[in-house]
């Protein structure tokens, strides 16, 4: 069974659209230094590494409308394609305000400058294109695959990216963003729509009321043992992939949402450590690799199964009551100052 870690991999507009004292994050957001180490990208990469991993880092292009000729993503994704990972392509539309000297009225006019859904063919494809001239301009393939920032979606982004080129997506996360849609209601498996073929983030449900209440597989909001035990039951029920999601700044604790003042987080960093040294032990049954590669699999008659597996209860309500002490512990620290 195939297995696609992906990392977004993306700065921050930092408060910037509500403040007009704060300033956007740039490299701080991915490296994630602390003590002059990085927490972050090369806590990522080391794991992967150890493990003999391939990863998917889909990374953020619109941000060069603030930082300009700084570029500071450019080096970080070609170190990423120079370790052997997929860099794919993501893109948040809010970076593209800054191409405005009026940013600032713009935001305040229309607060919603982050939005897929609804927007306008011909701007979603401005914006795609955009993204492959980062590519072009940085070396790198064009990118095969796509993710939307938020995960959002609709029919016509579909459109608009077998216009552009791109064969390939992953913007279905259903407990990040339900697009209401039922042709989108897609838990796992490979999904052809309008003529793109969608690898969503496998969906699961970890308990049920009156409906079941979904999950979203991430390395931050999945414990360890509830992941590994997911793993398996894909692999029992017969799927040829699954999609997992995380980020570099998960592997660290900031004050106050700035970047000025880390401290690792353990609890996240013990979560992808064993993940990867899982994967990397058990080889016979699964193979970590990129998102275009999997994609690229030919389909078979259950490419497109599309079962919403079950985790117990009892994984989740360990997973929160971990997070919970250990986040209560992390601002406890980083109130202190303490980086460790």
């Amino acid at each position: 069974m195939l297995v696609c870690l992906t990392i977004d991999t993306e700065f921050s507009i930092g408060g910037a659209f509500t403040d007009a004292a704060r300033r956007p994050v740039g490299d701080a957001m991915v490296r994630c230094a602390i003590n002059g180490r990085s927490q972050g990208l090369d806590f990522m990469l080391d794991c992967l590494q150890r493990n003999g991993l391939q990863a998917t880092f889909f990374v953020e292009t619109l941000q060069r409308h603030y930082f300009g000729a700084a570029d500071p993503m450019g080096p970080l994704a070609r170190r990423i394609a120079d370790a052997g990972h997929e860099v794919q392509l993501h893109l948040h539309p809010c970076w593209a305000v800054f191409q405005h000297p009026d940013w600032r009225e713009r935001v305040g006019r229309q607060p919603r400058q982050d939005e897929f859904v609804g927007r306008d063919p011909a701007s979603t494809g401005a914006l795609l294109r955009q993204g492959l001239s980062a590519f072009a301009d940085w070396g790198l393939a064009p990118p095969q695959v796509f993710r939307a920032g938020n995960m959002q979606h609709d029919n016509a982004l579909y459109a608009v990216l077998a216009k552009v080129g791109i064969p390939y997506a992953s913007n279905v996360g259903l407990a990040i963003y339900d697009s209401g849609l039922e042709e989108y209601r897609l838990y796992a498996g490979r999904h052809l729509r309008h003529g793109v073929l969608e690898c969503p983030v496998l969906t699961f449900s970890d308990w049920r009321l009156f409906r079941p209440h979904l999950k979203t597989l991430t390395v931050s909001g999945t414990g360890l043992g509830q992941t590994i035990a997911l793993l398996e039951r894909v692999r029992a029920v017969g799927l040829e992939q699954v999609v997992l999601l995380t980020h570099p700044f998960e592997y660290v604790q900031s004050r106050n949402g700035d970047f000025d003042v880390l401290r690792t987080h353990a609890l996240n960093q013990n979560r992808l450590r064993g993940l990867c040294d899982y994967l990397g032990a058990h080889r016979g049954q699964y193979q970590a690799c990129g998102m275009a590669v999997a994609a690229a699999q030919p389909l078979t008659a259950v490419s497109d199964a599309n079962p919403l597996l079950h985790s117990p209860a009892w994984r989740s309500a360990g997973r929160l009551a971990s997070q919970l002490l250990y986040d209560r512990y992390g601002t406890w620290r980083l109130a202190q100052g303490v980086q460790a």
